[in-house]
């Protein structure tokens, strides 16, 4: 097993002095993904208690640019507005494969790899960063994405209740689905697959959800009800997650832009306000 982020992270936690975010770009090799994973690192000023510290898992981190992330950290943080925090951007390989839902493909083969992707997360990037940043425990964990990200982050975060507290989903690709709709047998109940996923279990785990759509998104509308399928498909994500009573309405925000699209320019607008209900003072 590699690992190459000994320079950076002895950086950040041991010289970090300056009030304003610091970013650095390193990498790890995966023995699960069998590739090296570009990471981009994003810190507020480390606390003198590092217990205090939270963390965050982007996925599609080669975007974090384009998002402003650094930009909007550093905004928020010398604000007041939100706590410690030591992001992570994780650079997508073969997001088809390596995003979806661990174990289960979808109609056309896509997310093959997603079980593989989950175990780099759970089994090698965590531990990593715990262990180089000399903390016993984070404050809260969080995972966020956007798009097929999106969709990725709900599985990670729901396999890995026990580590991850909280998962924010943008514009979340939860039409995932093992049949075609095309097929006269599809059903949006049995067939996409983490609404299935959900109605099948048995299990509570205590993870907190953040959900957000855009109105302008997309046109498709599968049951003609005149709202557009990411929509949908997030509400009904949502309210099966309180059928089930695996979180309470109130506590799984819901934002919807009216006027937003599914780009990154507006995913980068709507970040401050999963950062404050995620990480806020």
């Amino acid at each position: 097993m590699k690992f190459f982020l000994i320079p950076v992270f002895l950086l950040l936690f041991f010289s970090c002095k300056n009030k304003t975010a610091d970013q650095q770009e390193d990498k790890i090799y995966s023995r699960h993904l069998q590739r090296e994973v570009k990471l981009t690192i994003i810190n507020t000023p480390i606390p003198g208690n590092k217990e205090s510290l939270n963390l965050l898992f982007l996925n599609d981190g080669q975007d974090l640019k384009v998002m402003r992330v650094k930009e909007i950290i550093d905004s928020l943080y010398k604000a007041g507005l939100i706590q410690p925090l030591l992001v992570v951007g994780i650079d997508a390989g073969d997001r088809l494969q390596e995003y979806g839902v661990s174990g289960k493909p979808d109609f056309e083969k896509k997310g093959s790899r997603a079980s593989y992707y989950n175990a780099f997360i759970d089994k090698e990037l965590y531990a990593f960063v715990k262990k180089r940043a000399g903390v016993r425990k984070f404050k809260s964990v969080a995972i966020a994405g956007w798009s097929l990200g999106g969709l990725s982050a709900f599985d990670i975060a729901w396999n890995n209740a026990d580590k991850i507290d909280k998962v924010g989903i943008l514009s979340g690709s939860f039409w995932w689905r093992d049949k075609s709709t095309s097929d006269s047998n599809y059903s949006d109940e049995k067939n996409r697959i983490v609404y299935a996923t959900i109605k099948a279990a048995r299990r509570k785990p205590s993870t907190k959800y953040w959900f957000f759509t855009g109105s302008l998104e997309e046109t498709s509308d599968r049951d003609k009800d005149g709202i557009i399928d990411v929509q949908d498909d997030t509400e009904d994500i949502r309210l099966l997650l309180i059928e089930k009573g695996l979180a309470r309405k109130e506590e799984m925000p819901l934002v919807i832009d009216r006027l937003g699209k599914h780009d990154l320019d507006t995913w980068s607008k709507q970040l401050p306000g999963f950062l404050l209900w995620a990480f806020g003072k």
